[in-house]
């Protein structure tokens, strides 16, 4: 018999693959992994804000990543450095103060092995509603943007053209992958959300025919690498955060073999 806690981790982490898969998707097609990057470290710096302020870890994690976000917008636009030198300072300055803010607080037990590569094994049930409540909120809105923002993506200047505003889909998008951040930095931690946002995306890319199809695979990849990386993880005792991301990779690498070439080989040993 599965137990309480095995049950309640595997539902966190496979809420969390459903709604960070069809994002990354988002994430691969627009070449933003590093922005995913820079909201991943941001959340250190949430984490340590809200120890500070007693709030509630995962809002502070998501108004941090909001801020750092509107930042990124803001130095954009003043212009003088590229995207890739803004990202690259805020990331690794939110990180360091998120560091520097926990070395402060030297009263508190602080988990930062947790914070940094995730707890799934300790979800429990407010956890659950979290995420899935906060997971349906972020999918209802991604469908609901999801023609607008895939216009905005493959062509912006045509969906500007159209007036679907692609400055404003991306502000949301950046709102919903913030979201994101907030739930599953339990599940793999701040080091490997990003992980759990590309590569599911990266796998499914090379299967599938059409934007809708690859982010369903993708969601599909994600669940079956927390699956496998969950058991894995129990099994060999192991921390599940990054077994989970292992996982995903062997399911990625997977996708590079030519099965096809492997089947047509076997078929025409067996004839």
């Amino acid at each position: 018999m599965v137990s309480d806690f095995i049950l309640r981790a595997a539902l966190a982490g496979i809420g969390v693959a459903l709604v960070a898969a069809p994002l990354g998707c988002f994430v691969v097609w627009r070449r933003m992994a590093y922005f995913g990057d820079t909201m991943a470290h941001s959340a250190l710096l949430g984490a340590a804000a809200a120890i500070a302020f007693d709030i509630d870890a995962t809002l502070g994690v998501f108004t941090v990543a909001v801020l750092v976000a509107l930042a990124l917008l803001a130095l954009e636009r003043r212009g003088g450095l590229a995207t890739d030198t803004l990202l690259g300072l805020l990331s690794h300055s939110a990180l360091a103060i998120g560091l520097v803010v926990m070395g402060f607080m030297t009263g508190l037990r602080l988990d930062l092995f947790g914070y940094l590569f995730g707890d799934i094994l300790a979800v429990g049930t407010e956890d659950l509603i979290l995420i899935w409540g906060g997971g349906l909120v972020i999918v209802a809105i991604l469908i609901k943007i999801w023609r607008p923002l895939l216009a905005a993506t493959v062509a912006p200047d045509v969906a500007a053209a159209e007036g679907m505003k692609p400055a404003r889909q991306r502000l949301i998008f950046m709102l919903l992958l913030a979201g994101v951040i907030a739930i599953a930095m339990k599940i793999v931690g701040i080091l490997l959300i990003t992980a759990l946002l590309i590569i599911p995306a990266a796998a499914a890319r090379r299967i599938a025919n059409t934007p809708e199809t690859m982010a369903m695979t993708a969601a599909g990849i994600g669940a079956l690498a927390v699956a496998l990386g969950l058991g894995a993880a129990v099994s060999a005792d192991t921390p599940a955060g990054p077994t989970i991301v292992v996982a995903a990779l062997v399911l990625f690498l997977a996708g590079l073999l030519p099965w096809k070439g492997l089947t047509a080989g076997g078929e025409t040993n067996n004839g």
